[in-house]
């Protein structure tokens, strides 16, 4: 993958992740996506889903697709509530869920490659 290939692929997992975490602000009532009482249930669940499906159909790199998902949810935050002092607490939040949809992207990307191949069983 080149490096445009790579840019190309970091933007389009950002413009679905802003609109995704746009649609989970709404849904949140214009609040914050992670205040939603929804938010374990539904809503990040749905971008972990969301992150497989990128790394199912850009398999190379495709642990990149999930952080940049989950991160996609820090402008959108900003934009409802502003950048206030939580938002450093907000940064960090995101770090820690940006692992599980790496994880889960990659693996998705992995089987991906495994069924191209023809290499699953």
């Amino acid at each position: 993958m080149t490096n445009r290939s790579v840019a190309f692929g970091a933007s389009i997992a950002a413009l679905i992740g802003i609109a995704y975490w746009a649609v989970a602000s709404g849904i949140a009532e214009g609040g914050e996506p992670w205040d939603a009482p929804a938010y374990w249930t539904v809503i990040y669940p749905g971008a972990l889903l969301v992150s497989a499906m990128l790394g199912s159909a850009m398999p190379t790199r495709a642990w990149l697709w999930g952080p940049i998902v989950v991160f996609a949810q820090v402008p959108v935050v900003i934009a409802v509530s502003g950048a206030g002092a939580l938002l450093l607490a907000g940064l960090v939040y995101a770090v820690a869920l940006s692992v599980p949809a790496a994880l889960v992207s990659a693996g998705a990307g992995w089987m991906r490659r495994r069924l191209r191949t023809g290499r699953a069983r």
